[in-house]
C-alpha cells in the first residue's frame, strides 16, 4: 500500500517531467502521455480493490507519522472519484491525441502534454490528500497546469478569460491560505483527521467562522452561485479539450473538497439552510443561463454551473441519503459533462462553428454525431433510465425523505432545473441538427485538418464515453450500494481518524 497509494500522483508527474524533457518529440509524446493515463488508471482500479477489500487506507509520506507528517489516504469516496476521473482523463487524452495537433500552434504540443499530465497528478493528489496543506498544494497544481493549458493557442479572448480565471483563483487561493493559516491558529494541526477531533472543542462561533470560510473558497472554485460569473466568461474560451477536462474535474474537484472539509470537520444533525438556498441559487441561475445564450460552449458552461447545485444540495442534507446522491451526482456529471464537450468539439470539426443562430443539419451531416449529442444530453436532463435520472432521482428521494419544508421547497427546484435543462439541450437538438443549414454559416473546416484515423480515433472514444454514461446507469445498483457506504464512512469518519491516526482501517 505504501506504493499503491502514491502512484496515481507520482505517475502523472514522473510523465509530465519525462513529457517536458522530450518535448520537442510529439510523435513521442502521443504515446507516453497515453501510457501514463493507462498507468494511472490501472493504480486507481487497484486501489478501490484494495479499499473494497481492506477498508480506509492511509499512508504517512517520509516515515513520518500523522499528524506530524504528509498523509495520503483512500476511502470509498476518494478512490471512487479517483478511478473515474482518471478514466476520464486518459479519454479526453486519447480524443487530444486523434486530434493531433489541430487547434495547436506549431511547437504547443510540446508543452499540452506535460501540461496536461501535471494537471492529471494535481487531481490526483486532491482525491487523496489527508491534510489541509497538500490540499491547497494540489489546488495550485491543478491552477499552475490549468492556466498554460487555458492559454494554448492565445488569442485575445483566450488571454483574457486566462486572465479572469487566474485572478480569481488566485483569490481563492489566498483566501484558502487565511483559512488554512486560522484553522493551525486554532486547532494546532491541519490534519484532516486529527481535526475532525479538535475542531469539536473550538467555541461555537469559530466553528461557525471557519466552515463559512472553507465554504466561499470552494464555492468561488467550484463556481456556486453568486460566486460562479467567471465560470462562463473562462471556459468556452479555452480550446474544446481543454475544457472538457476544466468541465469534467476542476469544479467537481472543489465539491470533492468542500464534502470531505464540511462532513469531516463541521458535521450537523441537520440540513443546513444555507447550503440549500445556494444549492437552489446555483440550480436555478445555471439553468437559466443556459437557456439566454447562442454559443453552445456557454449554454454547456452555464448548464455545469447549474447542475454543480444539485451536488450541493445532496451536501446541504447533511443525511447519508443526502450524500449518496450526491456522490452518485458526482460521478454521473464527471462523465456526461466531459462527453458533452467532446461532442462539441465533433461538432464544432464538421461545421466549424459553435454558434446556434449558425449551425444547422447536423443530422443529416452525421447521424452518428447526431447520437453521440442525444445521449448524454438527455442524461444531464435526467431524462429515464439514464444516469441524470438515476441520480436525480437519488437526490429527489432524499430531499422529499428528510421531513423538512425547506429540503421540499429546494426538491421542487430540482424538479424545475431538469426541466429548464431539458429545454436548453432541446434547444441545441432542434436548431444544431434539424433546422437546415442558415445561409452566411461558416465553411465546414477542410478534410485534411484532420487524418482519417484522427476523425475515427475522436469518434471512437467520445463513443466509448457515451457508452460509460449509458453503463452508469446500469450498474446502478452496485455503484449505489457503493455510494452509500461511502455516505455513512463521511458521517461516522471514526474509521478515517483510526486508519490516519493509528494506521489501522477498516
Amino acid at each position: 500500500m505504501s506504493v499503491l497509494v502514491p502512484l496515481p500522483f507520482v505517475l502523472p508527474l514522473l510523465g509530465a517531467a519525462l513529457a517536458m524533457i522530450s518535448r520537442r518529440r510529439e510523435a513521442w509524446l502521443r504515446v507516453l502521455a497515453p501510457l501514463v493515463g493507462a498507468g494511472v488508471v490501472a493504480a486507481a482500479g487497484g486501489l478501490v480493490a484494495a479499499v473494497a477489500r481492506d477498508g480506509v487506507i492511509a499512508v504517512q509520506m517520509g516515515g513520518w507519522a500523522a499528524p506530524l507528517g504528509i498523509t495520503l489516504v483512500a476511502d470509498r469516496l476518494s478512490a471512487l472519484l479517483l478511478v473515474v476521473s482518471a478514466a476520464v482523463l486518459l479519454a479526453i487524452m486519447l480524443h487530444a491525441v486523434g486530434e493531433g495537433a489541430g487547434g495547436l500552434g506549431r511547437h504547443e504540443p510540446g508543452v499540452f502534454y506535460p501540461a496536461y499530465l501535471a494537471l492529471t497528478a494535481g487531481v490526483c493528489l486532491l482525491f487523496l490528500a489527508g491534510d489541509l496543506f497538500n490540499l491547497f498544494v494540489a489546488f495550485e497544481v491543478m491552477l499552475a497546469s490549468s492556466y498554460v493549458l487555458m492559454t494554448l493557442t492565445p488569442t485575445a479572448e483566450r488571454m483574457r478569460a486566462g486572465m479572469t480565471y487566474t485572478v480569481v483563483s488566485l483569490t481563492s487561493s489566498i483566501l484558502f491560505l487565511t483559512a488554512l493559516g486560522l484553522t493551525y491558529a486554532a486547532a494546532g494541526t491541519v490534519n484532516l483527521a486529527d481535526l475532525s477531533a479538535r475542531v469539536a472543542d473550538l467555541p461555537a462561533g469559530t466553528r461557525s467562522a471557519l466552515g463559512m470560510l472553507f465554504l466561499v473558497v470552494f464555492g468561488i472554485k467550484g463556481a456556486i452561485v453568486p460566486m460562479h460569473l467567471w465560470l462562463p466568461d473562462s471556459y468556452p474560451a479555452a480550446l474544446t479539450k481543454v475544457t472538457a477536462v476544466f468541465a469534467a474535474l476542476l469544479t467537481k474537484a472543489a465539491i470533492y473538497a468542500l464534502i470531505r472539509v464540511q462532513t469531516l470537520l463541521f458535521p450537523r444533525e441537520h440540513e443546513s439552510w444555507v447550503m440549500l438556498a445556494l444549492a437552489a441559487g446555483t440550480m436555478l441561475v445555471g439553468t437559466l443561463g443556459a437557456l439566454t445564450h447562442d454559443d453552445v460552449h456557454r449554454v454547456f458552461s452555464f448548464t455545469l454551473v447549474g447542475h454543480i447545485g444539485y451536488m450541493l444540495f445532496g451536501l446541504g442534507l447533511f443525511s447519508v441519503a443526502g450524500l449518496t446522491g450526491a456522490i452518485l451526482y458526482l460521478v454521473h456529471h464527471i462523465v456526461v459533462q466531459a462527453t458533452l464537450f467532446l461532442v462539441s468539439d465533433l461538432m464544432q470539426g464538421r461545421t466549424g462553428e459553435t454558434s446556434l443562430h449558425r449551425l444547422g443539419g447536423l443530422a443529416r451531416l452525421s447521424s452518428f454525431i447526431a447520437v453521440l449529442f442525444f445521449v448524454p444530453a438527455m442524461s444531464v436532463s435526467g431524462v429515464p433510465p439514464s444516469s441524470g435520472f438515476v441520480a436525480k432521482l437519488a437526490l429527489f428521494q432524499a430531499g422529499l425523505g428528510a421531513g423538512r419544508p425547506l429540503a421540499y421547497v429546494v426538491t421542487g427546484v430540482a424538479v424545475l432545473a431538469s426541466l429548464l435543462t431539458l429545454m436548453a439541450m432541446s434547444r441545441i437538438w432542434t436548431l444544431g441538427f434539424w433546422r437546415p443549414r442558415p445561409e452566411g454559416a461558416a465553411e465546414p473546416p477542410a478534410e485534411e485538418s484532420y487524418t482519417q484515423g484522427g476523425v475515427r480515433m475522436m469518434q471512437s472514444v467520445t463513443a466509448v464515453m457515451v457508452v460509460a454514461g449509458l453503463l452508469i446507469a446500469v450498474f446502478a445498483g452496485p455503484l449505489s450500494s457503493w455510494s452509500r457506504r461511502a455516505a455513512i464512512d463521511l458521517l461516522d469518519p471514526s474509521a478515517y481518524r483510526q486508519a490516519v491516526l493509528t494506521g489501522e482501517g477498516r
